[in-house]
């Protein structure tokens, strides 16, 4: 861990200007060989950051991110919005304009679809892939993330469950809701899991509580913050900080 926040410290502080964006994948998008690694990364967090979540995105909250501070942020803004990439007001809200968000989502899309390469074809469990994409993404050339999804069949869906953006940036549907937030008694698939905590992905693999299982959501314990859910006809108290990390549909 102490690795990984060193790399996010360097990327932070990196200052590359984009280079020719001449050759796009799909239109309104600029090419990952023409933003430095801190650009992508940092459009890449700032569109994740919204994706299950309407907060908005802060300096403040980006410099916590990224483990630097908070004028070094401003910095990394003023330049992606130099390139036409965010709006971006001093001590306000980030946001993405719609090259931003195209360049995000193809990050995106390398990000996940390299994770499931290492689930899928070299046996990485899912507690493990993140830190190991968060590298590889900016390795491959954007040839290689095609011929990645042809590969392994073009999937929607990453191995926590993540909508993979297509090529041409669109985003398959999935209708999912956080399970702390779901009424008692109800029957549910999970269908997302939050990759953010790698020691939560490990106690719910224990748990049994993976992508695709079906569960009962029994009833609430809001004054104790647990829900008491049963699963293969065993029922256990699941925290709420764990219930919001696993997103579900109805089974």
């Amino acid at each position: 861990m102490q690795n990984t926040q060193v790399r996010w410290t360097e990327l932070a502080r990196e200052v590359v200007s984009p280079r020719d964006a001449s050759a796009l994948p799909y239109p309104g998008a600029v090419p990952a060989s023409a933003l430095s690694s801190s650009m992508q990364d940092y459009l890449k967090v700032i569109w994740t950051t919204q994706e299950w979540d309407d907060s908005p995105v802060t300096s403040r909250a980006l410099a916590e991110r990224f483990g630097v501070s908070p004028s070094t942020v401003s910095e990394a803004l003023k330049k992606l919005a130099a390139a036409g990439l965010v709006d971006h007001e001093r001590y306000g809200t980030a946001t993405l304009t719609d090259a931003g968000r195209a360049a995000a989502l193809a990050m995106v899309r390398r990000h996940r679809l390299v994770e499931t390469f290492l689930v899928d074809y070299l046996g990485y469990a899912w507690d493990e892939v993140h830190d190991e994409a968060e590298v590889l993404e900016h390795a491959v050339s954007d040839d290689f993330v095609e011929r990645l999804s042809a590969r392994l069949g073009h999937p929607e869906f990453d191995p926590h469950g993540d909508p993979i953006p297509t090529a041409d940036g669109r985003l398959p549907a999935l209708d999912a809701r956080p399970l702390v937030d779901v009424e008692a008694p109800a029957r549910l698939r999970v269908v997302r899991v939050s990759d953010e905590d790698p020691a939560l992905l490990r106690h719910l693999v224990d748990l049994g509580m993976t992508l695709g299982v079906t569960l009962r959501l029994v009833e609430r314990h809001d004054f104790a913050g647990t829900l008491a859910v049963e699963l293969d006809g065993t029922q256990r108290d699941l925290g709420h900080v764990a219930a919001a990390a696993i997103f579900v549909a109805p089974a």
